[in-house]
């Protein structure tokens, strides 16, 4: 069956009972608007985009996945700010020869990915690809939110998350090294925890309200590649961030492998470096990135965070990311408007 097969009210007569119901909506999908609580008096919001062609494959990433990746990227960013999501909003542009049970599939990944945050409305329509649009709110309880911009001199940086195992996941992808079957759930191999990561990443969302209450002076989504988003974050606060490359060996060293096995794809004798520049660059792990008062890391760093760097006071009037304290000749990361 396809898309082309249902009309409006059919189709979304499938994806309403994937959804999940949470508390705190007070009224959900089915009329004009959705009306959802906001217990301290503010929300926060956050949207994103993945367009068929340019964020996802569909020889490669089934509905689920998409759904998935979808909801997840925004879920990230939401934590990034020290908060807890509750609900959210999804469009869906597609095709109409879209298969539906493609589209009851996204339903289901976004639910799976979504915890207790409440799908409460969106809206679709046609077009000649699959564009997904989520809207993400969330809940401070309270707290102040943790921006980009609070990063102190004598901070210490740490990161909650993988590093370059989503890039990795693209790469084995792109090179021929791996098939999307590597990446189904129970694939007995070693590359599947790689393209599984691109395909269906997981972000250490619970870390962000934890980062918050630690006393967290800056924080954001690592979505970007980890050099792209450090320097955004020392740009906001107006410091140098200066990554220790030591403290992400273990990263470096764990993506060896694969980088190995892309190079064998692609015929390139010097491609085992690239295990570094996907760690370094590498986006779409969605994990966290923040720096903390010196005194907090003292004391323990929040579960699932890591030392990586530290905040120094810029040399210049140009604030900027540096690599054990030099400037990195590396590519920075992921731009949506560059090849």
């Amino acid at each position: 069956m396809r898309v082309r097969d249902l009309d409006e009210t059919a189709l979304l007569a499938r994806i309403f009972p994937l959804l999940p119901v949470g508390e705190g909506v007070d009224v959900g999908p089915g009329d004009d608007a959705a009306v959802v609580r906001a217990a301290d008096g503010r929300f926060v919001v956050t949207t994103d985009v993945l367009v068929e062609g340019r964020h996802f494959r569909r020889e490669w990433s089934g509905g689920y996945d998409v759904g998935y990746r979808a909801a997840v990227q925004n879920l990230a960013d939401v934590a990034a700010m020290g908060a807890r999501a509750t609900s959210m909003v999804v469009s869906l542009v597609m095709p109409a020869d879209l298969p539906v049970q493609w589209v009851t599939d996204l339903a289901r990944g976004l639910a799976d990915a979504s915890g207790p945050a409440t799908v409460v409305g969106g809206d679709l329509s046609g077009g000649d690809a699959v564009v997904v649009s989520v809207t993400v709110h969330g809940d401070l309880a309270g707290r102040a939110p943790v921006l980009r911009s609070g990063a102190r001199p004598g901070d210490v940086v740490a990161h909650a998350g993988v590093l370059g195992a989503s890039a990795a996941g693209f790469d084995l992808l792109t090179s021929g090294a791996a098939t999307p079957d590597d990446g189904a759930p129970g694939a007995a191999t070693s590359r599947t925890p790689y393209v599984a990561a691109y395909l269906r990443p997981e972000a250490p969302l619970e870390a962000g309200p934890a980062a918050a209450l630690a006393g967290a002076t800056a924080m954001l989504d690592v979505s970007d590649g980890l050099l792209r988003d450090a320097g955004r974050l020392a740009r906001a606060s107006g410091v140098d961030v200066d990554l220790a490359e030591g403290a992400l060996m273990r990263d470096v060293t764990a993506l060896v492998p694969a980088a190995v096995e892309v190079a064998v794809a692609t015929e390139d004798p010097d491609g085992a470096d690239r295990a570094r520049t996907w760690v370094l660059s590498g986006g779409e792990d969605h994990g966290l990135l923040a720096t903390f008062p010196a005194e907090v890391a003292d004391r323990g760093l929040p579960n699932g965070f890591r030392l990586v760097g530290d905040v120094r006071a810029p040399a210049d009037d140009a604030p900027r990311v540096l690599l054990n304290g030099e400037v990195p000749h590396v590519a920075t990361g992921w731009d949506h408007f560059r090849p």
